[in-house]
């Protein structure tokens, strides 16, 4: 009996371990994700990086599957399909920019917060960038209602300001564009993601120097 006890104990405590040990295992993979993508980004040029977002994009595809209801994930397969966007060329820019959208909608429904924001400045950018209907789903309106939600969940964010001051800029909104322009100039880098936060910070200094 004694000898019963003790199996039931160690096995209901190893059980109850078990959700741990597989969410270290969740986030530690969401944060290799994560690093790559951020050295992709700063240390390759535009038009090089092509390989390497596709290789994260079957990655964080996979994950995704793995672990279909959970936000970050979601966050970061759409975060890299729409860097991978901007690195392709028609039906496979449009494609990328399309699976993009859809996690990132998801992950929102998922987690209103979106991952600190970023969910959201990922949407407004590709809401901006992608051609309108019935090419694809490009829509001013909706990108300007993406980069406010991110701005009320971070609002000194230098993402968040810069890439919704290069919006305004193209919109014709100047001053707009130069208010937020320089708050991402003044923003604060997070730790997480320095090297993309400061990139984004001297390109949001060139374009302050546009306006």
């Amino acid at each position: 009996m004694m000898r019963r006890r003790l199996l039931a104990t160690v096995l209901g405590l190893s059980l109850a371990t078990l959700p741990l040990v597989s969410a270290h295992a969740w986030e530690a993979r969401v944060e290799g994700i994560k690093n790559h993508w951020e050295r992709v980004i700063t240390e390759q040029a535009e038009g090089e990086r092509g390989d390497g977002l596709k290789a994260l994009a079957g990655r964080a595809e996979r994950l995704v599957a793995e672990h279909p209801n959970a936000a970050t994930p979601l966050v970061w397969q759409g975060i890299i399909e729409a860097s991978w966007a901007r690195e392709r060329s028609g039906l496979g820019a449009l494609s990328s920019a399309k699976s993009a959208r859809d996690a990132l909608e998801r992950a929102v429904e998922l987690d209103p917060e979106g991952n600190d924001g970023s969910a959201w400045v990922t949407l407004g950018a590709l809401y901006h960038r992608a051609p309108g209907w019935p090419v694809a789903f490009g829509d001013a309106e909706t990108a300007d209602r993406m980069f406010r939600r991110a701005l009320a969940i971070r609002p000194q964010g230098i993402d968040v300001n810069y890439y919704y001051a290069a919006f305004l800029e193209d919109e014709d909104r100047h001053g707009e564009a130069r208010e937020h322009a320089r708050r991402a100039v003044g923003g604060q880098a997070r730790e997480a993601r320095r090297a993309s936060d400061e990139a984004l910070r001297e390109e949001a200094r060139q374009l302050l120097e546009r306006l």
